[in-house]
């Protein structure tokens, strides 16, 4: 097949970039498609402590571009631009697999990896914007350490939400949960209700909401406000989790032939066995897949175990 790629990497996250050192290594030809955000999310997240191997700690956008340094060294091909929308193939081997990138340019592969990541709900506000990385985060797991005797809020009224509160209330100081409704409005369950409202250095707003985050290079408080009564009140704050759930990005994968849950995620269809999608050279790693670990590392785990299926998949064409 004239001009078509071997595969296509959609994602420039750690699974994105994990699949692409291990593809291009083995002398795949592997073009791989950076989407709005290179890097993924975390060229966002300013110190990364607990992917292995940086025993000091490693900045978000470094280790992001170390890893595409480290793609690049083997021969990885780069583009700039969002996948739009695909038709994936039910014969890839003698049909490609079409990429339409900014909805004009066409890419074709034999194989291709979706690795676009989920990313994180936050509220709105532009003041939360201004602390993002400073203070506010969406993942206490990645990030609660550094709030180690602090006092901090948590947004939302999730099993997510109760699960981020008890991790946090181990190492903060103390830590507040903002609820937008009432108690009995709460989406958490009952076991997860009562083990974060069991916690001594918990406590429950109900009916509240964040109003303004304050402070100045670094967040130091929150303005909240009361939705029945109008009352406001601020809190002295060093850190803001807000955990009101993630969107998977996968839109421009609807109509492609690829099955996508109800909440928008892409799975393998035997996780145990290989990362394939329902489509035949089409696989899946990292957010876009797990909704429940979304750690760095697990991400660039499924992108390896992609590239070697993928590298599988090629081999048996030969």
């Amino acid at each position: 097949m004239e001009d078509v790629r071997d595969l296509v990497i959609i994602g420039s996250g750690p699974s994105g970039y994990s699949a692409a050192i291990y593809t291009s290594r083995a002398e795949i030809n592997t073009l791989l498609i950076s989407g709005p955000e290179v890097g993924g999310q975390l060229t966002t997240t300013t110190e990364v402590e607990n992917y292995a191997g940086f025993a000091e700690g490693i900045q978000g956008p470094e280790l992001m571009e170390e890893m595409k340094r480290q793609a690049a060294r083997f021969g990885t091909e780069y583009m700039t631009g969002m996948v739009t929308s695909c038709v994936f193939s039910d014969d890839p081997e003698t049909t490609p697999h079409v990429l339409t990138v900014d909805e004009s340019t066409e890419v074709k592969a034999r194989t291709v990896i979706i690795a676009t990541g989920a990313s994180a709900k936050y509220l709105g506000l532009e003041s939360e914007t201004t602390f993002r990385g400073k203070g506010i985060s969406a993942c206490a797991t990645c990030d609660g350490y550094f709030f180690k005797g602090k006092d901090v809020i948590v947004v939302g009224a999730g099993d997510v939400a109760m699960e981020e509160t008890v991790f946090l209330s181990k190492l903060c100081n103390s830590v507040t949960v903002l609820v937008r409704g009432d108690q009995e409005s709460m989406k958490a369950s009952k076991v997860m209700q009562k083990r974060a409202l069991g916690m001594k250095n918990v406590t429950f707003l109900f009916n509240t909401e964040a109003d303004e985050f304050l402070g100045d290079d670094l967040l130091s408080g929150v303005r909240v406000k009361n939705n029945q009564t109008g009352e406001t009140q601020e809190l002295a704050i060093q850190g803001a989790f807000i955990a009101i759930g993630h969107k998977p990005n996968s839109d421009a994968f609807v109509g492609s032939g690829v099955e996508i849950d109800e909440k928008g995620y892409i799975h393998p269809v035997d996780q145990s066995n290989s990362m394939e999608t329902n489509k035949k050279g089409v696989y899946v790693a990292g957010d876009i897949n797990d909704y429940k670990y979304r750690q760095a590392i697990t991400a660039a785990g499924e992108g390896c175990m992609a590239a070697l299926d993928a590298e599988r998949y090629l081999s048996s064409l030969e």
